[in-house]
């Protein structure tokens, strides 16, 4: 069936909270796409560091090398980190999850405590580790890694594109911190999905995404704000929680592209 949604955008986050990183295509996998949130900072407690408690962390670009990444930040060298070896794993927490990881080293704790000035550490996610999605919306089996409970975020352009109508300042999707970016349906039409297919691969989607403070950090300057939180509550809010976007989660594994066509199931 040819529909006249597609993906307008892709990206991923391979160190969690840090830059995105915008693709033309990307291969599907068990974790969600490709090298997404396979990294992340943790505490000297091994609870996980984000943006909320660390908002220079948007300042930090990341380029995806052959066997690791490369982290760009104000005021330090660049920095390049492989993949561990399995030598030193450590438990870790993420929200109320606690999963095991690998330690990427001194060097690279160095790093990262130089430039948030706290002791902190670099880790990596397994790929043998499991860490189940929430079973309230999801089926046995299916899996993340350190995204903040599921695989794969969905946000339609035209969702931004009525926020932004009602903001004096605008913001870029990528306050948002989405995998796909999809263009050609209505506003807000995503809150209605329960199945898409693109390409090969069929997706659920299984909950709408609430919000924290992230989208209102100013990505070049690192600073908190109040919108487009004070605005969203104003017609996004249910209970004490504001939405944006749908989380989903992929059946299975394949490849998606920028222009593929979006079919609505149901």
């Amino acid at each position: 069936m040819i529909t006249d949604i597609i993906v307008s955008e892709l990206a991923i986050y391979p160190v969690k909270s840090m830059g995105q990183i915008k693709l033309d295509s990307s291969r599907v996998v068990k974790f969600g796409l490709e090298h997404d949130r396979r990294w992340m900072l943790v505490d000297s407690n091994g609870k996980f560091i984000t943006q909320r408690q660390q908002p220079r962390l948007c300042l930090v670009k990341q380029i995806l090398s052959s066997d690791g990444i490369c982290l760009t930040a104000p005021g330090m060298k660049d920095f390049a980190v492989t993949i561990p070896d399995d030598y030193k794993k450590l438990q870790v927490t993420v929200w109320n999850d606690q999963c095991s990881a690998i330690d990427s080293g001194e060097e690279a704790a160095d790093w990262v405590s130089q430039f948030l000035g706290i002791n902190s550490r670099l880790v990596y996610f397994p790929d043998n580790e499991i860490r189940q999605v929430d079973p309230d919306y999801a089926q046995s089996g299916d899996i993340t890694a350190f995204s903040d409970g599921f695989p794969v975020l969905l946000i339609s352009q035209a969702s931004l594109d009525d926020l932004n109508s009602r903001l004096k300042q605008p913001v870029s999707m990528n306050r948002f911190r989405p995998n796909l970016v999809v263009s050609g349906c209505a506003a807000y039409a995503e809150d209605e999905w329960k199945r898409i297919k693109i390409g090969e691969i069929e997706y659920r989607v299984v909950k709408p995404c609430s919000r924290c403070i992230i989208p209102t950090i100013d990505l070049n300057t690192a600073k908190p704000g109040g919108e487009p939180l004070k605005t969203l509550a104003t017609y996004r809010k249910n209970g004490n929680k504001v939405f944006f976007g749908q989380n989903v989660i992929a059946n299975g594994s394949g490849i998606i592209t920028t222009g593929m066509c979006v079919e609505i199931l149901e």
